[in-house]
């Protein structure tokens, strides 16, 4: 097994085990917790560089179990009030929390945990990342563009508002539930955005963050308590846009938009789980604002060629889903569309509501916009100034490459 599958394998059943050994013992022995899941791994990478086991995720949750009473024992020496272990009915139970349903419950309490709302919202992410996908330090603070100091310090005070407030580490029911839910698939939205148009210099696609996003998204739909029709929708919002990654690029890992993507690259298997459940979340006349997302890219999907694109329809999803939730990225893409329809009278007054400030890290993305526009009413000298803006701001070569292409064609008009 190479070493890639290895850190893979361990990050996965690190957030498992965190999340297991937390229903054991509680959250207020989460730090004592991920150290001996960290040390667990740290035993298990060296051991395995004699031999490898032929089930490794046996193998991981076999030390998970023997760890179980390793705590036990540090917690009873530092005089934690803690029920004594014996052979009989508690190695019964703790054998219980080992079942794969059981697994999926721990994690799903861990989700909500990491998503409670007394947590800071930029918070949440990270400590979501760390204690439930199992994502190091630097893995998060690469994924985030944040630097490591800041990730530390964030879940620090994540750990902090757990241990201080209290937190019950469970599913909220009732009235607490649909907001709850409501942060738990903003930070699944947010995980999956990262991925799916990443930040990094070298990376445009983070596979690993969207694929992440997708298993917890999972985890709501399997549960009875956490299936809405707004967690259809983002799962199947999910599903459409990973559809389109491997025609993202092409094969000199150059930035392809979509009017130049090879629609033949698309995963169609993944268009029909998208597909079935968007029919899932259409069962209710309840709809969120992934309902629409997932709308407009379903939309994109159903064109066999980019000159097919319904673009009166996409307009009206995204007029619908500004209406729902206002937001400067909305007015940017409606003014984008407003230019595929030729309304440049349209597109420049959404352009003229937003600025630059409003994108922050994509700024750029305003900027060629704007270039557009400029270029689409025949102003080319002003386009080639915005393109310059966009090429100041952005961040991953790929897409400054992309930006550098369309310098170089406008210079030749």
């Amino acid at each position: 097994m190479e070493n890639k599958n290895i850190d893979h394998l361990f990050r996965h059943h690190s957030g498992k085990m965190v999340s297991v050994l937390v229903r054991v013992f509680g959250l207020s022995h989460l730090d004592i917790i991920e150290d001996a899941v960290q040390d667990t791994f740290i035993k298990a990478s060296i051991s395995w560089r004699r031999q490898q086991p032929e089930n490794p995720e046996a193998w991981l949750t076999k030390a998970a179990k023997n760890r179980v009473i390793d705590i036990f024992r540090k917690l009873k020496t530092e005089k934690k009030i803690l029920p004594h272990i014996q052979k009989g009915t508690d190695f019964i139970a703790i054998n219980e929390f080992f079942l794969d349903s059981e697994i999926e419950d721990a994690q799903l309490r861990m989700i909500f945990t990491a998503c409670h709302p007394k947590l800071n919202p930029s918070d949440r992410i990270s400590f979501a990342l760390k204690t439930v996908s199992g994502f190091s330090i630097k893995e998060i603070s690469s994924a985030l563009l944040t630097k490591e100091e800041t990730v530390k310090k964030r879940l620090v005070r994540a750990r902090k508002v757990v241990q201080q407030s209290q937190l019950k580490f469970n599913i909220p029911v009732g009235a607490a539930l649909p907001n709850r839910l409501e942060s738990v698939m903003e930070v699944l939205y947010l995980i999956f955005n990262e991925g799916f148009h990443s930040n990094k210099k070298e990376e445009l696609i983070r596979q690993d963050l969207c694929g992440e996003a997708m298993r917890l998204c999972q985890f709501l739909l399997k549960n009875e308590m956490t299936r809405t029709s707004a967690s259809y929708a983002l799962y199947a919002l999910m599903c459409f846009h990973s559809a389109r990654l491997s025609a993202k690029t092409n094969t000199s890992n150059e930035l392809l938009d979509l009017k130049h993507q090879d629609r033949s690259q698309w995963h169609f298997p993944l268009i029909e789980l998208g597909n079935m459940m968007m029919n899932k979340a259409v069962e209710k006349s309840e709809f969120s604002c992934y309902h629409f997302e997932a709308a407009i890219a379903s939309e994109h999907l159903r064109a066999s060629r980019f000159e097919d694109t319904n673009w009166d329809k996409i307009l009206f999803w995204y007029e619908s889903l500004h209406a729902l939730q206002p937001m400067a990225t909305h007015l940017l893409t409606m003014a984008v569309v407003c230019m595929q329809l030729k309304d440049f009278i349209s597109a420049k007054k959404y352009l003229d509501q937003i600025s630059p400030e409003d994108f922050e890290q994509r700024a750029y993305l305003y900027y060629a916009a704007l270039s557009d526009y400029y270029s689409g009413t025949q102003q080319f000298h002003q386009a080639i100034l915005q393109l310059d803006n966009a090429l100041n701001t952005v961040n991953n070569n790929l897409e400054k490459e992309y930006l550098l292409k369309k310098k170089k064609r406008l210079l030749l008009v």
